[in-house]
């Protein structure tokens, strides 16, 4: 391990694109494929490795898709919620706004006040026993159209359970528009919830364009085209509209051919406020820590700007003005010790 490395493993963090179901890890996901043998999901950590790796983005949601299938009662939310939450204590990850979709566990007959019970059960005990706060971000699964859209924005609004700040759209890009889902982030909005949307992974900028105009998008998720668009660019930058990025996550999906040509440089250039996260990161091969050495290496950066990189995920956080205090000022704490 490097120093840098070093200094990113202890550095306190937040990130705030995370897939709840994605960030299930090869023994958790090797658990539950045992606990559901019908399930087309290897139970061997090896054969998991290999079932992991994905051909395009379609095959990835394939593969996502048949995981989320081994949630199939409300101890196994649960368990995978508090699990995920442990595996970021161990990346000294203080904070976290995990995406979650409800309907994928709803369609499969789980209760909806029975998985909600469950998140914010894990979500309590996780913040009590391992100093992670958790937030929730509710999406629709884009492929699952406006029947996935009309429930998750019912759960997130008749629910709202107390860790909710977010509403989302996920999944495909190809073929789902952006625009179809304006009337449910209306909805999300009006009950207090912020916008977040994934746009610009798989498509171009005009679906970032789509996410700002006719979802409200506070920050995007991913954003990988906005680069294209000068002038999307300058207009992110002017407003300061974070991007999500999750650099080995667009190089698995195939979103970007190539590591180095990844356009975060771009991005950090013209002035955006860029945070960087792990998207579904066991199913990647990858975590935060990881991530953060990735953007430290495309973007130069010594443990001064990660640390200022750390605390751009501060900032674009839905924490309250107390809680972005004392997160800024561990993180600082932290940088000035490893200086000394």
């Amino acid at each position: 391990m490097s120093v840098l490395d070093s200094f990113i493993a202890g550095l306190p963090k937040a990130e705030l694109h995370v897939h709840h179901v994605g960030s299930a890890s090869p023994r958790i996901v090797s658990e539950l494929a045992a606990r559901h043998p019908d399930s087309p999901v290897p139970t061997d950590p090896e054969a998991l490795a290999d079932f992991f790796t994905f051909r395009d983005f379609a095959h990835f949601v394939e593969v996502y898709l048949s995981v989320v299938d081994l949630i199939r009662d409300a101890e196994d939310v649960r368990l995978l919620t508090y699990e995920v939450a442990r595996d970021m204590a161990r990346q000294n990850i203080r904070y976290a706004e995990l995406t979650v979709t409800p309907y994928s566990s709803t369609r499969r007959g789980i209760p909806d006040a029975a998985f909600v019970e469950a998140i914010e059960d894990a979500r309590k005990a996780a913040e009590t026993e391992l100093g992670v706060v958790l937030r929730w971000c509710f999406d629709i699964p884009g492929e699952a159209g406006l029947e996935a859209a009309e429930e998750t924005a019912r759960i997130a609004c008749e629910l709202k359970p107390e860790g909710l700040v977010s509403f989302g759209l996920g999944g495909p890009e190809i073929g789902v528009p952006r625009p179809q889902f304006k009337p449910f982030f209306d909805r999300a909005i009006a009950a207090g919830l912020h916008s977040v949307p994934h746009a610009g992974e798989t498509t171009g900028p005009q679906t970032i364009w789509d996410a700002l105009v006719d979802l409200r998008a506070e920050r995007i998720g991913h954003g990988t085209s906005a680069p294209q668009d000068p002038d999307l660019l300058a207009h992110l930058a002017e407003h300061r509209i974070p991007l999500e990025v999750c650099p080995t996550s667009n190089l698995a999906t195939r979103a970007v051919t190539d590591l180095d040509q990844h356009p975060i440089k771009e991005m950090v250039a013209a002035g955006v406020l860029v945070t960087v996260n792990s998207d579904d990161p066991p199913m990647f091969g990858t975590d935060l820590n990881r991530e953060y050495g990735v953007a430290a290496r495309l973007l130069e950066l010594d443990a001064a700007g990660v640390a200022d990189l750390a605390k751009n995920a501060v900032e674009a956080s839905f924490m309250d003005a107390a809680g972005k205090a004392a997160l800024r000022a561990e993180i600082d704490a932290y940088t000035a010790a490893w200086r000394g």
